[in-house]
């Protein structure tokens, strides 16, 4: 099938790779303009742009589609379908209407409960025992189209938000894969989505990261594991040169109870509002590396009854 693929982020890559191996003559790939970074701020192309070039495909990045140039260049590509994963910019009706098959999209979640920006991370945040992908035919509203396939994928106690998108990468680009051959035969179906349990996975944002040990111990380990690895859940303390910002990267419920907040153990146990966590990998704002709870305690010359902020 002649394809256009839209994506940006790692979570997009294999599946651009996956349908270019099985034989779909990719025609275009559309991608997020490249970003500064690094310390000399050098442009860098986006994952997906990077495997475009190394397919020989040609890569566009336009900053807006909404536009008659840029309806026009989109329908020239004469697309059977646009498969769309994380592309990270909203399609309008003319280019969601330009291929034969229109836009198939790749969500990961289980629709209709997370639809939007940070379905991964907000699954993990609300503690939820399994999540998955689907491939979704594109409608203007945001997530909103009948879908066609599922995959499910357990989220297991202490999984990290990070954790689940490298699970998810691989079932999500074997699914899209599946869904092109059945389209090509002509038995891939939709279903609508029901209206029934709809939940929004809105945009993560910096000001939520703090960690509010006041919550029960669940909610606090959930809530740092789904903002692992970005943005990561922090909290701040002194250790004698002032406040000082440590994210915590994982964390599990652990033994014992407090004033929350408190340091229960050498070991990095942390009272909440009721239970405990362990805290299982932190790091130092300003340090390269990682540490464990107890590392981290013993760098930072804590001791049972210290109070984290």
């Amino acid at each position: 099938m002649r394809v256009v693929f839209m994506g940006t982020p790692d979570f997009a890559v294999p599946t651009l790779e996956k349908l270019a191996q099985d034989g779909h003559t990719i025609v275009a790939v559309y991608t997020r303009p490249p970003t500064k970074a690094g310390r000399g701020m050098s442009l860098r192309p986006s994952p997906v742009h990077a495997l475009a070039e190394k397919l020989g495909v040609p890569v566009l990045t336009p900053t807006t589609l909404r536009t008659p140039e840029a309806a026009e260049t989109f329908a020239a590509h004469h697309a059977d379908v646009a498969v769309v994963v994380a592309y990270g910019m909203l399609l309008p009706q003319t280019i969601l209407d330009a291929p034969k098959h229109g836009c198939l999209n790749l969500h990961g979640s289980l629709l209709p409960r997370w639809r939007g920006a940070a379905p991964i991370q907000r699954a993990v945040m609300a503690g939820d025992a399994e999540s998955g992908v689907g491939v979704m035919r594109m409608e203007a509203g945001l997530d909103t189209g009948p879908v066609a396939l599922e995959a499910r994928v357990a989220i297991n106690p202490g999984m990290t938000a990070g954790a689940l998108h490298d699970a998810l990468m691989p079932v999500g680009a074997a699914l899209m894969a599946r869904a092109l051959g059945l389209l090509e035969q002509g038995a891939l179906t939709f279903t609508p989505q029901p209206e029934d349990g709809v939940v929004y996975a809105h945009k993560i944002t910096n000001d939520e990261a703090r960690i509010d040990w006041s919550r029960p111990a669940p909610e606090v380990a959930n809530h740092i594991n789904g903002l692992s690895p970005f943005p990561g859940a922090f909290f701040e303390a002194d250790f004698g040169k002032g406040s000082e910002r440590v994210k915590v990267l994982r964390a599990s419920t652990g033994d014992g109870s407090g004033a929350a907040g408190t340091l229960l153990d050498a070991d990095g146990t942390v009272a909440c509002g009721s239970g405990a966590v362990r805290l299982l990998e932190l790091r130092r704002a300003g340090k390269g590396g990682s540490a464990s709870g107890a590392e981290f305690a013993r760098g930072a010359r804590l001791t049972p009854g210290a109070r984290l902020g």
